[in-house]
């Protein structure tokens, strides 16, 4: 976390800094947060910092849509060709609006045609999920209903399933964890549901 820290903040002084010397000194601070980083995650220099430090400007949380898609009181999940499942979803596409990304997103890696009813919540990943990525997150679970289509062979997944939330497969708690499943259980069978927000 204090590497992270680090680097946004000599982030935003490479941003806007313009003094020579301070310039020097942030660009230095980040080096060493990519240091820092490299030290406790075991990863090469090199990749933690084509990772962590390959931004410019003030540095913003990325969006993360998950999309909560229900049949016969079962959940959607897509499988990763690591084995492990997740809700649908991905990074937020930079020329799309969330909704539209979470649309996507499912059409990629599940088949299917969906419409979004409601934003169920935006968590803070570095709260919710494990293992911890070098830069924050904030995902949106996002309830979907469905209008149709099929699994389709693709890039990112090898299937795609329904589960009742007490036979949920092993997970990719870096992307859904069981609690966040559960809550979108809770979103689908309320009758009125208000966002929650970290």
């Amino acid at each position: 976390e204090w590497a992270t820290e680090l680097q946004a903040l000599a982030q935003t002084g490479l941003e806007y800094g313009h003094d020579k010397f301070d310039l020097e000194r942030y660009q230095r601070i980040r080096e060493i947060s990519a240091q820092i980083m490299a030290q406790h995650t075991g990863l090469p220099l090199e990749k933690v910092t084509d990772l962590f430090c390959c931004e410019s400007g003030y540095q913003t949380p990325k969006l993360d849509t998950r999309a909560a898609i229900f049949q016969d009181e079962k959940i959607l999940l897509i499988q990763e060709s690591d084995g492990r499942w997740a809700l649908p979803g991905g990074w937020a596409d930079v020329n799309i609006t969330v909704g539209e990304n979470a649309v996507k997103e499912v059409k990629e890696e599940a088949g299917l045609d969906v419409s979004v009813r409601l934003v169920i919540a935006l968590q803070d990943q570095h709260k919710r999920n494990r293992p911890m990525n070098a830069y924050s997150v904030c995902k949106v679970l996002v309830l979907c209903d469905l209008l149709g289509g099929s699994f389709q062979p693709n890039l990112e997944t090898v299937d795609s399933r329904y589960f009742a939330l007490e036979e949920l497969p092993p997970l990719s708690t870096g992307k859904t964890t069981a609690e966040q499943i559960k809550l979108c259980f809770e979103a689908c069978h309320a009758s009125h549901w208000t966002t929650l927000i970290d």
